[in-house]
């Protein structure tokens, strides 16, 4: 494993961002980044870090800071950690860089640069203020394919074009939702005959959720991880938020339901851009024999559906459901 340092160094609300650029062989041609680079000989992290970044930018660093160490794992290069530092003391002026072109980079437009997915990952961390952190990163050539944060896996989605299909891209799950990245998520609604209509299972969601806590919403539901099928999440996510163990013959696909949302939860934002396969789930169950995930859902109703139709048009509960996809229930239902 190499070790390696990279500075983002601060000013005026900018980062000083390098776009490589000027080597055709760089497996980060293109990309914009910090600066930093390899250790030498008996160099020490901030060794390092001081003397590539006076011979990256001819600027000598007065204070800075460690944030982060980067496991690098990738079959098109040898592994490496990487010391990842924020700066924000420094004296001298710019020089040109032989590695590509520096600029400084209001941080409101730093997502909309091109460098490595991973890269997004660590940069949010470093502005949440995150504390020290451990991050591993693993890539198949230029696809990350799982990210470690502090001993944690993280999720990672397949991002949409706006007809649904992949694009190629993989982005992490609290980036998908800052930046509202089209994703795919399935959506399971459970269902139960009566004699004049149907009821539906309807689940409260933890009051500790990143999103929408304490509301009420479709009976089962979740993100489709990247590489994964809609109905194996379907059917994941039912066991792990209800503890039902269905097959998949017992769940009837409905159709697509694209929703979006654009709001804000802890002060932070929220866009919600996602491309829903739908399910049906018929089959009967005890509700007091099930097993919620209690990190997820807090409780469970039964409720009918005409008189929901009226609660959740009307929002005398709280819930977070797409009025036009429960709207869809009623004409489905009389179809299976």
């Amino acid at each position: 494993m190499k070790l390696t340092t990279l500075c983002y160094i601060e000013k005026d609300n900018k980062y000083l961002m390098l776009h490589r650029n000027k080597k055709e062989n760089d497996l980060s041609h293109n990309m914009w980044i910090g600066v930093g680079g390899h250790f030498e000989d008996e160099e020490t992290p901030d060794e390092c870090l001081l003397r590539e970044v006076k011979e990256e930018t001819n600027l000598t660093l007065t204070n800075y800071k460690l944030r982060g160490i980067i496991t690098f794992l990738s079959n098109e290069a040898e592994g490496e950690y990487m010391f990842l530092y924020t700066a924000n003391g420094f004296r001298g002026e710019l020089k040109e860089c032989d590695e590509g072109e520096l600029e400084w980079i209001d941080k409101k437009d730093l997502f909309k640069l091109n460098f490595w997915t991973g890269d997004e990952i660590f940069l949010k961390l470093i502005r949440d203020d995150y504390p020290l952190f451990s991050l591993k990163l693993r890539y198949d050539e230029k696809t990350l394919i799982s990210a470690n944060l502090d001993g944690n896996e993280l999720e990672l989605f397949d991002i949409l074009d706006d007809s649904g299909n992949k694009t190629g891209l993989v982005r992490e799950r609290s980036v998908v939702h800052e930046l509202g990245y089209m994703h795919k998520t399935v959506h399971i609604w459970v269902i139960r005959k009566k004699k004049d209509g149907f009821d539906v299972l309807l689940q409260k969601r933890s009051a500790n959720k990143d999103s929408f806590p304490g509301y009420y919403d479709i009976s089962s539901a979740g993100h489709i991880h990247a590489g994964d099928s809609s109905i194996d999440s379907a059917i994941r996510e039912l066991e792990e938020e209800l503890g039902i163990t269905a097959a998949e013959e017992e769940l009837h696909f409905i159709g697509i339901h694209k929703g979006i949302e654009d709001t804000e939860f802890y002060g932070k934002p929220f866009r919600n851009h996602e491309f829903s396969k739908m399910y049906v789930y018929m089959e009967d169950i005890d509700t007091d024999k099930l097993t919620l995930q209690k990190e997820e859902v807090e409780s469970v109703m039964w409720i009918d559906y005409e008189e929901g139709t009226k609660l959740i048009k009307e929002q005398k509960i709280k819930n977070c459901i797409f009025m036009d996809e429960w709207i869809k229930l009623k004409d489905i239902f009389t179809m299976i």
